[in-house]
């Protein structure tokens, strides 16, 4: 056993020094560097801007000379002329340049307030007058195409510089203004044309082409003026800009091709340019957008983008990123390999696989700050999202570790069948305890004759119906259990009974006979099997076992479309949910077809009155004093389905609020302390992680809503998220998606059609599970809601029913459907950000969808039934079932509402199992 154990740790160490490889290789496929023409040798001239990192003009912070002559010691390297664009902000620039042999295009910003225009007007003419290495003026950047003055206004302000000043003065434009005003030409001394491809739409690798073709188009407009290139490059980020059926996409491969081939074509020819530009601006994002921040040949921070001969890589430090990718993975997936050695290759490959992928996605996102230049909205956008997406991350590895462990055959190690009692040994005595509460007393006096039909001799029945006021609902179960005349069978009626169904349990248990080995509760519509306790009870033999739990299934689905997709979509956590427990001994106790240790029970202070759930808070107790729990997956009673979609969701929301507050009161033994086992700890918090994503999905809402109006109203300050942002919220919803279904495949038997369906009604339980969980976290105490169940399907339901149920979420949907509308008719065709954007709104309202959806089957009515309809029979383990033929109809319905037929399995929501308690 020793040496296996070490063969498997050795195992599990290479598979994750292979995957670790592996992905250098992938890091390494996906940065392969590109050949782009050398361009060394001097640039003829660079636009350049003096603001630092964290400066900006819009909030008046400058830089000192110092910082400005650094900046002109660095790029005299590279070029001997730059452009400027304000000769009032910067005075000092110009003989900052001269001391490092640079000549100076003096540049003018006007904007149309009158003041600050006269300010840069003089402090130019001063500027020339006092330094002789100002070459040229230019009088306004992009004045006509921003509409910041008139053309008369221009010409004035031109008109009056080019009298004053004894060097060339002219303005700068792009091509296609200077065509439409040919009389601006006149006024000028030169052409100063602006040709940058990208705002065009124009995709990189014929962006240079397209440029020289309007710069040749502007030599040939003006015969008799020189052309001077104010303004030519490339951005390293920002949004993909589709125009006329063509895009142009910002990257750091992009522009470093663009920028070298540019200069290559120039090279050696009497062409006179400014590359835009010197050095990122990332203020320039506040007015341009997030793509206005990265047009430098430099980050912010001064260090170069790329060189200008060999090989040019899409990330300059792709191989730090993927060696610490790498190693986060390994070290991840060597724990898990050889902690986990006992499942199969395939389970461990493909858990490893996922491991390293989110290695990689976190070092992607922890990058994010480094790569970019966040403004305040984006890091709004990082501060909601990164919390997020890590809890997002959290239930795909919890989902799955399910998924590989429940997958493949022969992973699991605990699992308990049906357990006769020795030959000879005596039937320990069991009481079962029924609380009823407003229940409809046909279906009470059904569950009571199958108690009456057990296979077993030492027992009693505690009936005890609590708070309820009409004495028709009550009395009829008392006169059954009356006219019964077996001493076994108690009936109690408490008008006014504190603590819900906990409080009427306890009542029950201090009925109960003292020499009662087990307690046993079944709820009100449940049908048992006879065999139930001689097939369980031998499983007390071993004295530390406090808890023998049968799985919930259900009957009378089968003729209704909705109760259909209820019953598979509870099925899916008796299936694979309770087994991914029971293997380490985690399961989630549930308020029927359990069987308790009677000592136990009373030793641990009964059931707790102040949760809502009373019986998964009873299961974690068991755990926390060392006992253990077995799970038996033979249907051994089968329940009814809530009546309608409304009792549906209000039955999550309880136990979505039950949850919570048992995560309050149990915070230190889930979080590290106590006797519970890591194994256990593990699971009961990654069991409730997607309910506490259910809230979040309601909050992300909001601010999905939110943050649409915002880049409506004000696109220039708030711009679509970052593409890494939300292509996880795409895959996350893709990975769930397809996990799902494949264990319902495998485990649950029900066709491609019922897993849908069982998908849909969990989807549509997303809004009830998040507002249950505020409820939980902020609330104290709750209040138990019974759910109703028995009535006719797709009968009429008071107010505040089925679609008035769903009030909330038809707003919801309505909002974002608003503002995907919204993004659908301002977007630019081609816009990945917005189309993605688009997906995640499509995402965000699916829940809300699926909501409106089951509603409306839920009013659905029953289809008939016919004499040859196939009915499902308990001849089963787990979800197998048998077909056997039906009664006649009019018996089989009657018997099936009431509780006395067979039939049902069961699913979870979202098409994962749920991990909440139930009753």
């Amino acid at each position: 056993m020793q040496r296996q154990t070490s063969i498997g740790r050795i195992a599990g160490l290479l598979l994750a020094a292979s995957l670790a490889v592996g992905n250098l290789f992938a890091w390494h496929g996906w940065h392969q560097p590109e050949a782009a023409p050398a361009a060394q040798g001097p640039v003829a001239g660079l636009a350049y801007n003096a603001f630092q990192r964290w400066d900006s003009p819009i909030e008046r912070k400058y830089p000192g000379n110092d910082s400005i002559s650094a900046d002109l010691g660095m790029l005299s390297g590279l070029t001997r002329r730059i452009r400027t664009y304000s000769s009032s902000e910067f005075p000092d620039l110009p003989s900052l340049a001269a001391q490092h042999g640079i000549k100076v295009t003096a540049g003018v910003w006007l904007d149309g307030r009158e003041l600050e225009d006269r300010k840069e007007i003089e402090a130019v003419k001063e500027a020339v007058r006092l330094n002789r290495n100002i070459e040229r003026v230019i009088v306004g950047n992009e004045t006509l195409l921003h509409g910041s003055l008139g053309i008369d206004e221009l010409v004035a302000h031109l008109k009056e510089l080019r009298r004053a000043l004894r060097v060339p003065v002219s303005t700068a434009e792009p091509w296609h203004i200077w065509m439409r005003y040919p009389e601006l030409a006149k006024n000028v001394d030169y052409i100063a044309v602006h040709l940058l491809p990208y705002w065009e739409g124009v995709p990189s690798d014929v962006a240079v082409e397209y440029a020289m073709d309007r710069y040749e188009q502007i030599k040939a407009r003006f015969p008799n003026k020189h052309v001077v290139i104010g303004e030519i490059g490339w951005p390293s980020r920002g949004d993909r800009l589709t125009r006329n059926g063509s895009t142009a996409t910002a990257s750091p491969l992009e522009q470093a091709r663009f920028t070298r081939e540019f200069l290559a074509r120039v090279k050696g020819k009497p062409v006179d340019y400014f590359v835009m530009e010197a050095i990122d601006q990332p203020w320039k994002a506040n007015n341009e957008g997030r793509v206005g921040a990265y047009w430098g040949l430099f980050h912010a921070d001064r260090t170069p983008k790329f060189e200008l001969d060999g090989p040019v890589a899409p990330d300059r430090y792709w191989e730090i990123k993927a060696a610490l990718a790498s190693l986060l993975g390994f070290v991840a997936m060597a724990w898990f390999a050889t902690r986990f050695g006992r499942l199969r290759l395939a389970s461990r490959a493909v858990y490893c696989v996922a491991l390293q992928g989110v290695a990689s996605f976190a070092v992607w996102l922890l990058a994010v700050p480094f790569d970019h230049y966040l403004r305040p909205a984006d890091w709004m956008a990082l501060a909601v999202l990164v919390p997020t997406l890590g809890l997002m991350v959290s239930i795909v590895l919890a989902n799955g570790f399910e998924f590989v462990e429940m997958f493949w055959r022969g992973n699991l190690r605990r699992q308990f069948h049906p357990k006769p009692l020795r030959a000879g040994a005596p039937e320990p005595k069991v009481s079962l305890h029924l609380a009823c509460c407003n229940e409809p007393p046909e279906m009470v006096i059904a569950t009571l004759r199958s108690l009456a039909r057990l296979d077993w001799t030492h027992y009693e029945v505690v009936v005890v119906d609590n708070n309820t006021k009409d004495p028709a609902l009550w009395e009829p179960v008392r006169d059954w259990v009356d006219r019964l005349g077996d001493p076994r069978f108690r009936f109690f009626h408490l008008p006014k009974w504190p603590g819900f169904k906990a409080g009427a349990l306890n009542f029950a248990l201090e009925q109960t006979a003292a020499d009662a080995d087990i307690v046993g509760v079944v709820d009100a519509d449940y049908i048992v099997r006879p065999d139930w306790l001689r097939s369980n009870v031998a499983h007390f033999e071993d004295a530390q076992v406090a808890v023998v739990q049968s799985p919930q299934a259900h009957r009378a689905w089968e003729r209704h479309p909705f109760r259909r997709m209820m019953n598979f979509e509870y099925d899916g956590f008796f299936r694979i949910g309770m087994h991914h427990r029971n293997e380490r001994d985690a399961i989630i106790q549930h308020g029927t077809m359990t069987l308790i240790r009677a000592r136990a029970l009373r030793s641990l202070g009964r059931w707790s009155e102040w949760t809502i759930c009373e019986d998964a808070e009873l299961g974690l107790r068991l755990m926390k004093a060392g006992l253990r729990t077995v799970y038996v997956d033979r249907v051994m009673g089968e329940g009814l389905t809530p009546d309608d979609f409304a009792q549906f969701r209000k039955q999550r929301r309880r136990w979505a609020q039950g949850a919570m507050q048992i995560m309050k009161a149990h915070a230190g033994a889930l979080l590290g302390g106590g006797s519970l086992t890591p194994a256990q700890r593990y699971h009961f918090v990654s069991g409730w992680l997607p309910w506490i994503g259910d809230a979040l999905h309601l909050v992300f809402t909001f601010g999905a809503m939110a943050w649409t109006i915002a880049l409506l109203a004000a696109p220039v300050q708030f711009t679509y998220p970052i593409t890494l942002y939300m292509v996880p919220l795409v895959a996350f919803f893709g990975v769930r998606a397809l996990l799902g279904p494949l264990l319902y495949a495998r485990r649950v038997r029900c066709s491609p059609l019922e897993t849908l369906g069982a998908a849909l009604a969990g989807m549509g339980l997303s809004h009830a599970i998040g507002l249950g969980v505020f409820a939980g976290l902020a609330q104290r105490e709750g209040v138990f809601e019974i759910t109703a169940k028995g009535a006719k399907a797709g009968a009429a339901r008071p107010a505040g029913s089925s679609f008035g149920g769903v009030r909330e979420e038809a707003l919801l949907f309505a909002g974002l459907a608003s503002c995907a509308a919204g993004v659908l008719l301002t977007r630019q065709p081609g816009h990945l950000e917005s189309a993605l954007w688009l997906v995640v709104l499509g995402l965000q309202a699916f829940p809300y969808a699926a909501a409106l959806v089951c509603a409306a089957l839920a009013r659905l009515p029953e289809s008939p039934l016919t004499a040859a309809e196939p009915v499902r029979v308990p001849e089963r383990t787990g979800a197998r079932t048998v077909a056997a033929p039906r009664r006649a109809a009019g018996a089989a319905g009657a018997a099936g509402a009431a509780g006395e037929g067979w039939g049902g399995a069961v699913m979870q929501r979202a098409v994962l199992p749920p991990s909440g308690p139930g009753r």
